[in-house]
C-alpha cells in the first residue's frame, strides 16, 4: 500500500550522481532541506519546477535537487527565470543565489525584474559576505566588518534588500533565517503561491569567512513579527517602515499585495491560448523570412 508521504515528490539526487560542495555547517544546508521540503507539502512533482540560479555557493542550490534547472552567468539568473516563465507558465520557477549574485552583480537585474513582475520566486541566500571567493565584503556586508579585501573595514553602508523590494512594489517581500526551518518553511510556501514577484531575503551564516554574523548573531539581532501585525501588511508605507528597522531586523511576511498584473499577463501571449510555447504549432515562414534578410 503506498501511503501519501510515499507519493510525494522526495527530490533528492541520487549521492553518486554529484558532490555536494559546501563547507559543514554552511547556512546553505537548511536551506535545501527546507526548500525540498516546501515543494513537498505543495504537492510540486519535480518536471513541474525550474530552479535558476548565477554563480556562487547558494547558486550551486539547484545540482542538489532534482529537478530542472539552470546555472547562468554571475548575477545573470533574473533575466533567465523570466524567459522561462514567459515562455512556459506552467512552470513553478525558482531562482535560488546569494547576496552577491542577485543584489551586486545582478542589482540592475533585480530592480527592472521586480518592475516587469514575473511571477517568480526569488530566494536569497544572505551571508553578508561572499563565500566562494573566499570573504571579501558583498552589498549587504555589514559597516565596519574587516574582510580579507577590506582590511580596515567596510567603509559601504549595506543594501537593504527587503526596503528594496518594497520601494519598487515588488508583490511579496519576506525576510526568513536558515536558522529556523520551520517558520522558513511557511514563509517559502506562501512565496511560492503568491502571484506575481516574490523575494525572501533568508539570514544564514558562512561558517569560514563570516565570524560575525553566526547562528546565533541571527538568533540575537531578529524577531518574528508573527501573525499580529501591527500594520496593514498591503500598505506599502506601513511596510517600508517596518522594512527600515535594523536593531533587531524583523522576520516574516513584511509586504504582501495582488494589486498589479503580471509580466505573463501583461505580454499577450496567453489571453487565447494557454499552452506553453513549445506545446504550440510554430510559423516557420516569419523565421525564415527574418533569417534570409540578415543574409
Amino acid at each position: 500500500m503506498i501511503t501519501a508521504s510515499q507519493q510525494k515528490e522526495d527530490f533528492n539526487v541520487p549521492p553518486d550522481e554529484v558532490e555536494n560542495q559546501w563547507c559543514p555547517g554552511c547556512g546553505n544546508f537548511p536551506i535545501l532541506q527546507t526548500l525540498k521540503k516546501a515543494l513537498q507539502d505543495l504537492d510540486k512533482k519535480s518536471q513541474e519546477v525550474t530552479l535558476v540560479s548565477g554563480i556562487g555557493q547558494a547558486a550551486k542550490l539547484p545540482q542538489y535537487l532534482k529537478t530542472n534547472y539552470f546555472n547562468g552567468l554571475h548575477g545573470r539568473a533574473l533575466p533567465v527565470a523570466t524567459g522561462i516563465k514567459a515562455a512556459n507558465p506552467t512552470q513553478t520557477v525558482i531562482v535560488t543565489s546569494g547576496d552577491g549574485d542577485v543584489y551586486g552583480e545582478g542589482g540592475n537585474h533585480l530592480i527592472h525584474t521586480i518592475r516587469r513582475n514575473p511571477n517568480i520566486t526569488v530566494i536569497v541566500h544572505d551571508n553578508m559576505i561572499y563565500g566562494l571567493t573566499k570573504g571579501q565584503a558583498a552589498p549587504t556586508t555589514q559597516e565596519g566588518m574587516v574582510t580579507p579585501t577590506q582590511p580596515e573595514g567596510v567603509i559601504d553602508e549595506p543594501i537593504n534588500p527587503v526596503a528594496l523590494a518594497i520601494s519598487l512594489d515588488a508583490p511579496f517581500v519576506a525576510r526568513a533565517n536558515a536558522g529556523d526551518p520551520k517558520e522558513t518553511q511557511e514563509i517559502l510556501k506562501e512565496a511560492i503561491n503568491h502571484k506575481g514577484f516574490s523575494l525572501i531575503d533568508i539570514f544564514q551564516p558562512c561558517v569560514v569567512f563570516n565570524k560575525v554574523n553566526t547562528y546565533q548573531w541571527f538568533k540575537e539581532h531578529t524577531y518574528y513579527i508573527g501573525d499580529k501585525y501591527d500594520y496593514d501588511v498591503s500598505d506599502r508605507t506601513s511596510a517600508f517602515a517596518k522594512s527600515l528597522e535594523e536593531e533587531k531586523f524583523p522576520l516574516g511576511v513584511i509586504y504582501a499585495h495582488d494589486r498589479r498584473r503580471t509580466f505573463e499577463d501583461a505580454i499577450g501571449m496567453y489571453e487565447t491560448d494557454k499552452r506553453p510555447l513549445f506545446l504550440r504549432d510554430m510559423n516557420c515562414s516569419v523565421r525564415s523570412a527574418l533569417l534570409a534578410s540578415q543574409k
